[in-house]
């Protein structure tokens, strides 16, 4: 494994964020990844990320939301499992391999994301030094959260990650969904 938050931070963790680390560390090595899983409330929808994946695999870590929570962990190890065996993911690039049916899409994630968005992974990488992208889930019927026919409320229950709040890698209907 490689550098961890153990090996550089200069202040000593909590308690709980040296269990969490462990933990994180340990799923890591037995699985190939960490998942973990933050649920909505009032403020927000769910959402899922990885973490160790770049340190392990030199892939960029991933996260998803708004998708129903059984489903999340399986698209992020999906994802993890397939790009630590060589494939690339393309912003803007459509896959529908994921799910029976289901179409997902690719995007960077700003690092102004990162601490809401990948909080304990701060613990493996505590100068936020790893590259991260958000794994876009379509509605079965193939609508974006940034297509006019999307559902109402979509785009706000699946944000997407970047600047702008929109796709900045592609253009969507041009060069990708």
């Amino acid at each position: 494994m490689t550098e961890t938050a153990t090996d550089t931070a200069t202040e000593p963790l909590a308690p709980e964020e040296s269990e969490l680390l462990e933990w994180i560390v340990s799923q890591a090595e037995s699985r190939g990844n960490a998942v973990i899983s933050v649920p909505g409330d009032d403020t927000g929808a769910g959402y899922s990320f990885t973490a160790c994946v770049w340190a392990l695999h030199q892939v960029p870590e991933a996260v998803v939301v708004g998708i129903p929570e059984q489903m999340a962990p399986v698209l992020l190890d999906a994802y993890v499992d397939r790009a630590a065996n060589g494939e690339e993911f393309e912003p803007g690039a459509i896959y529908d391999d994921f799910f029976q049916g289901v179409p997902v899409t690719v995007e960077h994630v700003a690092k102004g994301h990162y601490p809401e968005y990948f909080g304990s992974a701060f613990l493996v990488y505590p100068d936020g030094d790893f590259p991260a992208i958000q794994l876009i889930v379509a509605t079965p019927d193939g609508q974006w959260p940034w297509s006019d026919g999307a559902p109402e409320g979509f785009a706000q229950w699946q944000p997407v990650l970047t600047e702008s709040g929109d796709p900045e890698s592609w253009t969507p209907g041009l060069d990708g969904p």
